[in-house]
């Protein structure tokens, strides 16, 4: 959906970084106030949105410019969400300056912060103790957003390598794909025999062959590159991390599997892949619903999955020669 409609994802950034303005600025408006924002009726405290009106314009024409609104974004930490402050400014004279004069007068600014009061009342981070003499609903929506933002996955902060020649990088990808085809077809025969030669040769069981060496070696490539991305600790960099294991495993576990399968069935070849085709169910199965239900994996989530490779290696090795599944 990111990638074929990505203005979902912009909206629902810009959505957010707007709530976070206007928690930020009512925040900054209560702790300058010396009252109430709101009556106990949930209204707009007039009396004191005049006072605040006349303190935040210093120059005393009865308009507030840009310049002095600047006083309200300073404090609100926009770094958060990856938002300039000049953006800030523009997104509260888009909501206060209804006259579109370039400048808010005192009833433009009293009608827009009883507005963002309304929405940040009626926003559902509001906690029920949060009243209208507490800044509890104000705090409530200024975390809520900052951690919408960061589920969101903003990388805007992120330098992001342009392309030059896109279609000749393209048709170098395609070219590099159909030679690994090519090499894999040339040598896929003579890798079988050469196993299977080294097995006899060294009396090493063709099982620790075809199961550990092979593919570490195979894997080898998959996991420098995560690896190197991993470090680099960019959010753009950990998505193409997981986007390089979730590419093995569709590789692996899709398209290899159901060549395998099909080629089985065609040439009507004997099965005798019962375990090792259980063993890869087993994984997905355990690895899928643990990472379904969790949105972030510390440190010790990490060793269970390790721990699933040795589990697989015991597994198929107990049910092939032990119960003769083989």
């Amino acid at each position: 959906m990111q990638v074929f409609q990505p203005w979902i994802q912009s909206r629902r950034l810009a959505y957010v970084k707007h709530k976070h303005v206007i928690s930020g600025v009512l925040k900054q408006l209560r702790m300058r106030a010396l009252g109430r924002l709101c009556t106990d009726q949930g209204a707009p405290n007039i009396e004191v949105l005049e006072k605040l009106f006349k303190a935040i314009d210093e120059n005393e024409d009865g308009y507030l410019s840009r310049a002095e609104l600047k006083a309200l974004v300073v404090g609100i930490r926009l770094e958060e969400i990856n938002l300039h402050e000049n953006d800030a400014i523009e997104k509260l004279m888009k909501d206060f300056d209804t006259s579109h004069d370039h400048r808010i007068e005192m009833s433009e600014f009293i009608a827009g912060v009883t507005k963002w009061l309304t929405e940040a009342r009626g926003s559902e981070a509001s906690s029920p103790e949060a009243g209208p003499d507490t800044m509890k609903y104000l705090d409530d929506l200024h975390e809520q957003t900052r951690r919408e933002h960061h589920f969101l996955g903003d990388q805007s902060d992120e330098s992001v390598e342009t392309v030059e020649n896109p279609r000749s990088t393209v048709i170098k990808a395609v070219l590099l794909l159909l030679l690994g085809t090519v090499i894999a077809a040339v040598f896929a025969d003579p890798l079988v025999d050469a196993v299977n030669n080294f097995s006899s040769a060294t009396s090493i069981p063709s099982f620790f062959i075809s199961f550990i060496a092979l593919p570490l070696a195979t894997n080898s490539s998959e996991a420098v590159s995560a690896i190197i991305f991993a470090s680099r600790k960019k959010l753009r960099s950990a998505s193409l991390t997981f986007s390089e294991l979730y590419g093995a495993v569709t590789m692996n576990n899709l398209l290899c599997l159901s060549v395998f399968l099909a080629l089985v069935y065609i040439r009507g070849l004997t099965w005798d892949f019962s375990s090792e085709v259980l063993v890869i169910l087993i994984v997905c199965v355990v690895v899928g619903v643990f990472a379904s239900v969790r949105s972030t994996f510390p440190l010790w989530t990490s060793l269970l999955a390790f721990l699933l490779y040795p589990f697989s290696l015991v597994l198929v090795y107990v049910l092939d020669y032990k119960f003769g599944w083989s």
